[in-house]
């Protein structure tokens, strides 16, 4: 479970992809290594030690800036955020759960898993397509780039776990 937010030092999320947040211990350990500050505390969540109460920590901010890399790894999360959830032979959008990853030119004729070949299928459409080269998608694959998955996945609602975080993320 993620409880903390994560912010860079610029007041933005560590990450988009996904969602910068971590434990509450691990909050705790950067506040405690001066790694962090901490922006808003939980109103009605405290840990005790046997000799001390702690409030934790809702949103942190990082006081060192991390770089942000340019290039999104491959995952099947990414790959249906680049293709905004829809099959690319239907057209449908869909759940991330209701959803697979279909090789354009499949494996068998020698395609490989990666941003260049693979596309977002509804389950139908990939096993109507099977090992086949046709149909073809609407959208030829590509690699996108960090920020413009951020962009797209500003499009979708984030799992707020307290107040306070709608004020450092996209509304909306």
């Amino acid at each position: 479970m993620s409880d903390v937010l994560v912010l860079n030092a610029d007041a933005q999320p560590l990450s988009y992809l996904p969602l910068s947040a971590v434990g509450w211990r691990e909050a705790f350990q950067q506040v405690w290594l001066d790694k962090c500050s901490v922006l808003e505390y939980y109103d009605d969540w405290v840990v005790s030690s046997p000799s001390q109460q702690f409030q934790v920590p809702a949103v942190i901010m990082l006081k060192e800036y991390f770089r942000r890399r340019s290039n999104p790894r491959f995952s099947k999360l990414n790959c249906h955020l680049r293709d905004l959830y829809s099959c690319q032979y239907c057209n449908i959008q869909l759940p991330h759960k209701e959803l697979t990853l279909d090789h354009v030119l499949p494996r068998s004729h020698g395609g490989k898993t990666k941003w260049t070949n693979i596309v977002t299928a509804c389950k139908s459409c990939n096993v109507a397509k099977g090992n086949r080269l046709t149909p073809l998608p609407f959208v030829t694959p590509y690699a996108p780039d960090y920020y413009e998955l951020v962009e797209k996945r500003k499009l979708f609602e984030f799992n707020i776990r307290h107040q306070s975080w709608s004020d450092y993320l996209p509304a909306k």
